[in-house]
């Protein structure tokens, strides 16, 4: 690939990331990851690295100028980006990522495997049995959580290797934590194991985010030392307990309550589909890989994400027990159970997915419109024929909205999109003429005939497409004027009710409602508001000016003609009002100047 292609091609994927947080990945020409970071902001700072007015070091610019290719993961929160970055790197270790140092891990809590487990944090995890459980982004949070286990559930805090053998032995009879009363007696026989492991249960519980009866525990000590003036201990306690509820809230980058999981989702539009592969080991997300396959029938979501789960898993390989889909897929492999969730730790997983292959095809989508602006309008257009079962692409689409105040002024708009794109020199007003009152019914109507009786009358092309702001009483009125003019059967005519979004067809009583992510219902959604913002401006016009109208012809002396006169000349009354005498004599002459004057201010 030239340069030229490649400055174009990185550009194209920069303008199409979001204004999320997020992991970023640089790879070289080999797709080899060079570099990791993590972001607030993906957009602005994966840009900055490609902004000429910044002062970067020598290294960033090397870095830069090897970067071919950029990856990048949708996170919830800047947190999660931090903690996602930190897997990142101890995975791939990236060759720009040498500043990341061993003491730069992050602890975790560990339950011992033993008769008495002793709990404690690491930055390191084995594989010798014991349970751990984080990462934790904050020392002082495990610390925290440590001593609340020791003086809660009375964890032993002593580091004493215990056995069944060697309980009560002669070598722990001197120990000064039993003696201060800092531990229970573990190591004399005192306590059983199976009461102890009674305690190391309650600890699993708070860890896993079970903290509602241990910080009831904590309220009641609290207030008991307020109670006795004890104001230090008291306020101890209450931090103690800020610092538990921080903890309770949960991350979707790490989940105590997921051990080792795949998690799979999609997204697509007319052409293509997307498919978002999440790797989880012991909760936390350590590979993201979005799969884009091109659609050669019309396949559905389910046929391409059971399709598309084999072929990312021959890809890479994976021995987990579990894959969390996001509906039934009619599909078995051996030793694996398909999870389908409806709420909690793997339903929020199964979400981040989706958010990742959605962000994969917009930022595809957003590339198109830039290189090839043309095949973008085909998509969306044959999107839109597809959702409405249209018998011709809606090259040209139409949309009606009514508008009154309390019965008075009515009016109505017709906007125009062509190409999927706003018309507006081909945008129309209409005052009703034939209704009195506010009959939303009656009016559409009319100006449905009046539109299209004027389009057939001057040989104007006719749209493939008509939208009626409203539900089955506005469609069927409108459908009578088509129908008049012989057009029923030419123009595909439908109603959009506000409520749910539902769409009426002609002669079905029963709606139809689009996805409210696909482009169909925001382009139909876009044609409704911008129908309504024309004709309230209009609305309020038409109001304005009758309000003025009726005010000046109230004046004895003033008629039409000079009514007409200042209005084209000062367009409101409050104008008229703070001009002065010598102004409106010019324009009125004197004696029409002076009965103006006098009447608007006395």
């Amino acid at each position: 690939m030239q340069k030229k292609e490649l400055k174009t091609e990185i550009n194209n994927i920069i303008n199409a990331l979001p204004s999320t947080p997020g992991v970023y990945q640089f790879l070289d020409k080999e797709k080899n990851i060079i570099y990791v970071g993590k972001a607030k902001n993906l957009k602005n700072r994966v840009s900055s690295y490609f902004n000429s007015t910044q002062q970067h070091n020598a290294k960033t610019r090397i870095l830069v100028r090897k970067i071919a290719d950029i990856k990048t993961i949708n996170v919830a929160t800047e947190m999660d980006a931090l903690l996602l970055e930190n897997t990142l790197i101890k995975k791939h270790q990236p060759k720009y990522n040498i500043q990341l140092k061993d003491d730069k891990t992050y602890p975790w809590i560990c339950i011992k495997k033993e008769p008495f487990p002793r709990l404690f944090y690491t930055r390191r995890v084995e594989k010798d049995g014991s349970e751990y459980f984080g990462p934790f982004h904050s020392v002082t949070t495990v610390k925290t959580l440590l001593e609340l286990f020791k003086n809660s559930f009375d964890i032993r805090s002593c580091t004493h290797k215990l056995t069944l053998d060697n309980i009560g032995k002669k070598e722990f009879a001197t120990s000064v934590e039993y003696y201060i009363g800092n531990c229970k007696g573990c190591c004399q026989g005192e306590v059983s194991v199976k009461e102890y492991a009674d305690r190391i249960k309650n600890v699993k519980k708070v860890l896993r985010g079970n903290t509602k009866s241990v910080i009831e525990q904590l309220r009641i000590k609290m207030r008991k030392h307020a109670e006795n003036l004890a104001f230090e201990k008291a306020h101890e306690i209450k931090e103690k307990i800020q610092r538990i509820e921080r903890f309770q809230a949960k991350s979707t980058v790490v989940s105590s309550s997921i051990k080792d999981v795949d998690v799979f989702n999609i997204d697509s539009d007319i052409h293509t589909a997307y498919i978002n592969y999440l790797k989880v080991i012991n909760g936390s997300i350590t590979q993201s890989y979005t799969l884009e396959i091109k659609k050669k029938l019309d396949e559905s979501n389910a046929d391409l994400l059971a399709w598309g789960i084999i072929e990312i898993r021959e890809r890479f390989p994976s021995k987990t027990k579990e894959i969390i889909l996001p509906e039934p897929l009619a599909i078995e492999i051996e030793n694996v159970k398909f999870t389908v969730p409806l709420k909690g730790a793997k339903k929020e997983l199964s979400n981040l997915s989706f958010i990742n292959a959605n962000a994969t095809k917009l930022e595809k989508q957003k590339q198109l419109k830039h290189i090839d602006p043309e095949k973008n309008t085909l998509r969306i257009l044959e999107t839109i024929k597809k959702d409405l079962h249209l018998p011709t692409l809606p090259r040209h689409i139409e949309c009606f909205d009514n508008s009154n105040f309390q019965g008075t002024n009515p009016v109505s708009a017709c906007v125009v999109f062509k190409d999927a794109k706003p018309s507006k020199k081909d945008y129309r007003h209409f005052n009703i003429k034939t209704v009195i009152g506010a009959n939303d019914f009656a009016s559409m109507e009319e100006v449905v005939y009046r539109r299209y009786k004027r389009l057939l009358d001057e040989k104007e092309p006719l749209p493939q497409l008509i939208i009626i702001d409203g539900g089955k009483g506005q469609l069927s009125s409108a459908l009578k004027s088509l129908k008049t003019l012989g057009l029923e059967d030419k123009i595909t005519i439908i109603g959009i009710a506000k409520r749910l979004e539902e769409i009426y067809f002609p002669n079905d009583s029963l709606p139809i409602y689009i996805d409210k992510r696909s482009e169909t219902l925001k382009t139909i959604q876009h044609l409704r508001n911008e129908a309504h913002r024309f004709g309230i401006t209009h609305h309020r016009s038409k109001r304005r000016k009758g309000t003025t109208n009726s005010e000046l012809l109230k004046i004895k002396g003033v008629g039409k003609k000079t009514q007409e006169t200042l209005i084209r000349k000062y367009k409101s009354v409050k104008r008229i009002k703070n001009a002065s005498l010598e102004d409106l004599t010019i324009l009125l002459g004197s004696a029409k100047a002076n009965i103006v004057y006098n009447a608007l201010n006395n």
